[in-house]
């Protein structure tokens, strides 16, 4: 798979991401508008971030990276892999439906668990929402376990740009609520909710997710699988065996995720005991997270998702030098838009999120802007890592990428733990993404050196000269609008949501269009590829408006 055969695979899908992150975006910043960034929307965001937390702790890792590799071994079967998929769907589904029955029942535990400091006296009106909430976003498991297995029944059969479309729907369907509920209701606090603005917001939020799941229940029938309700684990007992150790992988991931949830969240007490009520806690984390990860879901993903499959064929006719040369070329790829994404995030972080971010103060937006520069400095890293995993994904070794994670893990929740400890409680969040960067810059080497038992030499030289270029190019790019932007004092400046719009847009405009030019300069062959694919990508898109 050569560069343009890359980007064409992953360029329908890159499309329906960027949508997909657009409006996804967009539901975010109208989540902040109508919850705000204090405690209220804590309740909301951690309730809502509970089933994904729990789904992907007990099936969701095993879903996406162990069943692809066996679904394409499952096409050699009579059956084309009917009964394989079949009785995948039927078993995890049994699961999926008993956890969140358990679920239910025990909310109350789960808030406890990841928002201990909500049982404080005098947060109790806080906790008994985010129970609420919790409860309606729990069932949000089923169909974000059957929305991943159908869609990746769908990429085992080539098919992957409708796992990429289908988060679209969810999103409109959010954002309709979202906006239902700030049109006829200026302004949400925690004293004021009501029992039906709770369930419209925590029902209206699963409902997102029941549609994406059974719109791709049509391209599953189309792929030519034939699904249907059986029982048994006959075939699939080498699946839940590697599934075992990818447990494991997600088990500390997700507890390293939980002791974000946590830190966030005492911080957010803490700081309202301390008078103060907003800009701290979860919801500046995951608002700073949203827009740090639209480069990362728009390109890894992407890329990634296209490359599973062709690598988990190279590995099976054991092609290890070009599975080398396919996960190199990946991380080449990626960092073409990752890296300047990074630098610019680091650069105008503020002026993005003040302009990004309405309903709020321009304190709260600029700290989420703080809270992005911070978690800028992992987005390579964390890029290179997903990559890299996917690496060990392909020749079916789940055991050893769990050493990579959990050092990863030990270093983000060491260092969360000390900012709770040692930061006022104002700069917990920002060292919150601080752990974040610094954990997965450190991993990255770890997983590069694990990897090398099945690739043979994969050391970071081998993209490093590439890398130190983009790199280059995005700060000669970059650094010269920084100081005219803080010559101007445009970050923090007391302007209207418009001209600070039309502020971001000229300054990305130009840092794009010079990191290029530089680029270009530098001879990043990446760049030629990636621009050819584009125009392509224009004509086709040109060929099907034209009558």
């Amino acid at each position: 798979m050569k560069n343009n055969e890359l980007f064409r695979a992953s360029g329908i899908m890159a499309i329906g991401t960027i949508l997909s992150r657009i409006t996804g975006f967009f539901r975010a910043i109208l989540g902040v508008a109508v919850l705000g960034t204090a405690l209220l929307a804590d309740t909301y965001n951690v309730a809502n971030t509970m089933p994904n937390i729990l789904y992907n702790l007990l099936v969701g890792g095993a879903l996406t990276a162990i069943f692809v590799p066996q679904l394409v071994r499952s096409f050699q079967d009579e059956d084309g892999g009917d009964g394989f998929a079949s009785r995948l769907v039927t078993t995890i589904s049994g699961i999926l439906l008993l956890l969140v029955v358990v679920g239910v029942v025990f909310a109350p535990a789960l808030v406890r668990l990841y928002a201990p400091e909500f049982s404080t006296p005098g947060f109790e009106a806080e906790n008994q929402i985010a129970i609420a909430f919790t409860r309606y976003c729990l069932p949000q498991i089923f169909f974000l376990g059957l929305f991943t297995m159908l869609g990746q029944v769908a990429n085992s059969r080539g098919s992957f740009a409708p796992l990429m479309w289908a988060p679209i729907a969810n999103n409109l369907v959010v954002i309709a609520i979202f906006a239902g509920v700030l049109v006829l209701q200026e302004s949400i606090a925690i004293g004021t909710i009501t029992d039906f603005q709770i369930q419209l917001l925590g029902w209206g939020t699963t409902l997102g997710i029941v549609v994406q799941a059974l719109i791709l229940i049509p391209v599953v029938k189309k792929s030519g699988i034939q699904l249907r309700v059986k029982f048994g684990l006959h075939g699939l007992g080498k699946s839940f065996s590697l599934a075992g150790w990818t447990l494991v992988y997600v088990l500390i991931s997700q507890l390293g995720y939980l002791v974000t949830v946590n830190v966030a969240t005492s911080a957010a007490v803490r700081s309202q005991l301390d008078g103060i009520t907003t800009g701290v806690g979860f919801t500046p984390f995951t608002s700073a997270y949203y827009i740090m990860l639209l480069p990362y879901s728009i390109v890894t993903i992407s890329i990634v998702t296209a490359l599973l499959p062709h690598l988990s064929k190279l590995a099976i006719e054991k092609n290890i030098e070009e599975v080398r040369k396919q996960l190199i070329r990946a991380i080449k790829m990626v960092g073409v838009i990752t890296i300047p994404s990074s630098i610019a995030f680091l650069f105008f972080g503020p002026m993005m999120t003040e302009a990004l971010y309405f309903g709020i103060s321009l304190e709260d937006s600029g700290y989420i802007g703080q809270v992005l520069r911070a978690l800028s400095l992992g987005l390579v890293a964390f890029s290179i890592n997903l990559i890299l995993i996917r690496g060990f994904n392909a020749f079916e070794d789940t055991r050893t990428q769990v050493i990579s994670i959990l050092i990863i893990n030990i270093i983000s929740v060491g260092l969360s733990y000390a900012s709770l400890e040692f930061l006022d409680s104002q700069q917990v969040t920002i060292g919150l993404g601080a752990a974040f960067s610094l954990s997965y810059i450190a991993g990255l080497f770890i997983t590069l050196s694990l990897l090398k038992r099945h690739t043979g030499k994969l050391a970071f030289s081998t993209f490093a000269g590439h890398h130190a270029k983009l790199y280059i190019a995005s700060t000669l790019a970059m650094a010269p609008l920084f100081a005219l932007v803080s010559f101007f004092e445009w970050e923090n400046a007391e302007s209207s949501l418009i001209m600070r719009a039309l502020r971001l847009g000229l300054i990305l405009a130009l840092s794009g269009t010079f990191y290029l030019l530089f680029a270009k300069l530098f001879k990043v062959a990446e760049i030629a590829t990636l621009a050819e694919f584009g125009r392509g990508l224009l004509k086709k898109r040109k060929g099907r408006l034209d009558p």
